[in-house]
This record gives structure tokens, sequence and C-alpha cells, in this order.
């Protein structure tokens, strides 16, 4: 079983998963080789905030990703034109 939340608080986007497998995932090292399983890696490459903790049952993952890449308004990822 999976459930998430997302919520927008100010400039930040926080994304919260939640599962009833207990494991905690851990950041692989780089492997240009590896084919899949590369999603936490990514995630810590985009997000300005990370938090994995265990619940009574399961993990809650929780992702805080800047909505705008600075103050000027840029939108985070994407080049002005």
């Amino acid at each position: 079983m999976t459930a998430s939340d997302l919520r927008i608080t100010g400039d930040t986007v926080e994304v919260v998963v939640w599962d009833c497998d207990p494991v905690l995932p851990v950041a692989r090292a780089a492997d240009a080789g590896r084919v899949g399983q590369h999603g936490l890696e990514i995630v810590m490459a985009v997000a300005q905030g990370f938090e994995a903790q265990r619940e009574p049952v399961g993990k809650r993952i929780t992702a805080r990703i800047a909505l705008m890449d600075d103050a000027g308004g840029a939108i985070a990822g994407r080049q002005p034109r």
C-alpha cells in the first residue's frame, strides 16, 4: 500500500510519500552503466530538502522542491526566453 500528499507552501512544493515497507531508501553511488534505480538520485539532485523516517508501520519520505530558481522569478528548471 502506498499513499502520497502534495502541498505548496510559499515558494516550495512538498511531496510526501508513505508505504508499508520499513526499509529506508539509500542513495547509491553514481554508475552510468546501471540500468534503472536512479529515482532517489534524481530526487536528491532537484530537492532542497529530503527526509526519510520510519513510521510505526512502514516509512514516510518527504522531498521539498523550490518552485522558483531565484528572487527574479525564473521558474525552476526552465530557461528564460
